[in-house]
């Protein structure tokens, strides 16, 4: 475990909001939470380094830190089958389809009390299904198939206990057996007086328990149904809702409020259960054909669940202290300083105006959703050499490839090779930090995301442009009345990942007249979906032809969270340059180029920008891969949307042999979506663009373009066209501030 780390309830707050934190420490002790704000969060030594601000004297308090657990697995907790009871002859039926084998005991379902080793539990196991039946005053009868079941199929299992023919009955079923794989069976063993298969707890399914042993299962579960008495029939029944077995004592149809953490019991006891660590919903089941593709025209065929033994949505940590944050705090990146007699580390947030209430012209855009679901990407980069620059420049020394019980990301698998498709905020972000290295950049500083977005906010500071900061969350909780107010709305370096609210204010305020700069790559792209039922909760399904690190299974393109189709916004009738003028056209390694003004650039409705500029060649430097056009980049292209009117100032060239063209452009091995060669596409089209109703877009189409704005002390050409930007939108009217770059 970190030996000293926590999180916040919240990602942002306005004056008068209340924020809690959560705090875990190795070491039980003192601890004291001071207020920092986040200036530069980049600690390269060829950079202006570390800028943290100490406001203790706004905010500083002492607790006693101690441990809090994770408990990681999802499963379902039935609470009102402790009613169950006495229970006699009995008889279960499941569909199951594990994905994870050679990993011990994983429970499909239960009633086990722990303290007194009684009730029941079905197990997957590398001998088959497998059931166990508690005894008094014995050891717990086990009884297996012998034959392990396929991963990835789909079995029927049924476990009848009758006490009066003294017997246990297991069995195991394929749906669709396979040539050659014997994997059908039965077991059969006796009973006696010692027989203890009542327990008066709650069902569990996906999980023996909670903790301990909780004995976690892989892979989706399907229907489960228990029947008073010895009833072999339900061998062969599907569960039908309106009118499940006679003699039902409970039937789980998971095909009911997909949307939810609700699982409803359509049994007459309704014995109604709940989530826990959001399992994936809005998966195919055993049932599924082909047929239905979005889950809220056939939610039968879709009536399964797919559990993790990884998964994790909310950490349930109890809050050591909270903040109301102050009037007199203004807009901006914050932090809670954590530190005890050993361990320090720093949670960050925002603080954000109150709707309506603007305190400057100018509002960037924190991309939060984007860094929440890239939250612990463990990327298998971290080597010895990458540790000794952390430790070298004194940066974040957590690395998420080192803790996995922090959760995955949504760019990770699960361990059963299942993309993971939430992501939430309500755990430790160890990539949310000051100064977290990304990657081990032999060019720059490697940062990606939350600390590379400080690049920004420190370059406004040193110009002396006032700014508020909104977070993403905002946004879509607010919507447009949130940024109306503004000039001017500035994105960070990587705001990829939006909901349809995000992008309709965006778009509504650029519509409106207002002015959007656009400073990075692979912007507006995926779509993600959120849920008041799940606040901090992010879902993506990766759908289509895109750069992606997994893809999502066929009949599961839609969220479970809004019922909406996945993938990219391009994908999805969106695509970023009808909003932007550019849209995501090329990757490779984390390395920077440079660009090169266009003869359009002398053009009189963009030479403006270039006032102060003498250079040909733009951004052949910077903290983020040595150059600003790099990494991710985004063209422009009329036949997705960029406006006829937009016009191209500055393309990238001389990129490295690594970087190709995204997949959604490429058709063949010799087409592509424009009919540009694919070499082609490889550039970041710096692009400016008139929108009707007065608004106007200036993008960089690179997610680098930030990291170059400090180079020789900000005066460079990177940082004059910036500030020539902002000051004409944003309505500023400020003189280059020569002399401070001389200081």
């Amino acid at each position: 475990m970190v030996p000293l780390t926590g999180y916040a309830d919240k990602v942002s707050g306005a004056s008068g909001d209340h924020i809690a934190f959560k705090v875990s420490s190795q070491t039980p002790g003192p601890c004291t939470a001071s207020l920092v704000r986040i200036i530069h969060a980049d600690p390269s030594p060829a950079g202006p380094g570390m800028k943290i601000e100490d406001l203790s004297s706004v905010f500083s308090t002492t607790f006693e830190a101690r441990e809090q657990k994770i408990e990681m697995g999802s499963y379902i907790r039935v609470d009102g089958a402790t009613a169950l009871s006495p229970l006699g002859a009995m008889s279960l039926s499941v569909l199951a389809c594990p994905t994870l084998q050679d990993t011990g005991d994983q429970c499909v379902i239960a009633r086990w009390d722990p303290d007194t080793a009684t009730g029941f539990a079905l197990l997957a196991t590398a001998d088959g299904f497998t059931a166990e039946v508690g005894r008094i005053g014995a050891p717990t009868l086990r009884l297996s198939i012998g034959k392990q079941p396929r991963a990835r199929a789909w079995y029927r299992v049924w476990l009848i206990v009758d006490p009066e023919a003294r017997s246990v009955r297991l069995g195991q079923r394929p749906l669709r057996a396979e040539a050659g794989w014997d994997d059908a069976g039965d077991a059969w063993a006796p009973l006696d007086a010692t027989l203890a298969h009542d327990a008066r707890r709650p069902v569990f399914i996906g999980a023996q328990q909670a903790r301990p042993s909780a004995r976690h299962f892989n892979g989706r579960i399907e229907d489960p149904v228990i029947v008073a008495g010895a009833r072999p029939e339900i061998i062969e029944q599907r569960l039908d809702p309106i009118r499940p077995p006679l003699g039902t004592l409970a039937a789980w149809d998971f095909s009911r409020s997909i949307d939810t953490l609700d699982v409803e019991d359509v049994g007459p006891n309704h014995l109604h259960g709940v989530l826990v660590n959001l399992p994936t919903r809005a998966v195919t089941g055993s049932a599924w054909t082909g047929r239905a593709h979005r889950w809220t025209d056939a939610p039968r065929d879709y009536a399964a669940i797919h559990f993790h033994a990884d998964d994790l949505d909310d950490c349930r940590w109890s809050t050591d202290f909270s903040v109301t944050i102050p009037a007199s705090l203004r807009s901006g990146i914050y932090g809670m300083r954590l530190k005890t007699a050993d361990s320090v580390d720093t949670i960050p947030f925002y603080v954000r105006p109150q709707v309506g209430k603007p305190t400057a012209k100018i509002a960037v855009l924190a991309s939060s959703f984007t860094h929440q679901v890239y939250t612990n990407h463990m990327r298998g980069q971290f080597d010895e050499a990458f540790r000794a620059r952390m430790t070298a420049w004194g940066a974040s020394p957590w690395n998420p490839d080192e803790y996995p019980q922090y959760g995955r990301s949504t760019y990770n698998f699960h361990r059963d090779r299942s993309g993971v498709c939430y992501s939430s905020r309500l755990r430790p972000q160890l990539t949310i930090r000051p100064g977290f290295l990304t990657f081990n950049d032999a060019k720059g500083s490697g940062l990606r995301h939350f600390p590379a977005d400080t690049h920004l906010a420190d370059w406004l500071e040193r110009m002396g442009i006032a700014f508020d900061v909104i977070t993403d969350e905002d946004l879509d909780d607010f919507g447009l009345d949130l940024i109306k107010p503004y000039a001017c709305l500035v994105t960070g370096s990587h705001p990829e990942y939006h909901t349809p609210a995000t992008l309709d204010a965006i778009q509504a305020f650029v519509d409106g007249g207002g002015k959007l700069a656009y400073l990075g790559g692979n912007g507006f792209y995926w779509k993600v979906a959120r849920s008041s039922r799940l606040p901090g909760t992010l879902e993506i399904r990766r759908v289509g032809p895109a750069i992606r690190t997994w893809a999502a299974e066929p009949g599961e393109h839609y969220n479970a969270l809004d019922g909406g189709l996945g993938g990219l916004w391009r994908h999805n009738g969106r695509p970023p340059q009808r909003l932007a003028g550019v849209g995501f056209s090329g990757q490779g390694r984390f390395e920077g180029s440079y660009y090169r003004r266009q003869p359009a650039s002398s053009d009189p409705r963009v030479a403006w920008i270039f006032d102060g500029v003498g250079d040909e060649i733009l951004g052949d430097f910077g903290l983020s891969g040595g150059g600003a056009a790099g990494f991710e980049l985004d063209r422009a292209d009329v036949l997705l949307g960029t406006p006829r009117n937009a016009i191209v100032v500055a393309s990238s060239e001389k990129h490295q042999s690594h970087f190709v063209p995204v997949p959604e452009d490429v058709l063949g091995i010799y087409n592509t979506t424009n009919g540009e060669s694919a070499e082609k596409l490889i550039r970041a089209d710096m692009t400016y663009m008139d929108v009707t109703g007065g608004g106007a877009v200036f993008s960089t189409g690179s997610i680098t373009f930030c990291g170059s704005l400090s180079h020789a002390n900000y005066d460079n050409n990177v940082s004059r066209i910036l500030f020539n930007v902002l000051n004409r939108f944003g309505g500023l009217r400020l003189g280059w501030p020569a002399e401070s770059m001389r200081r």
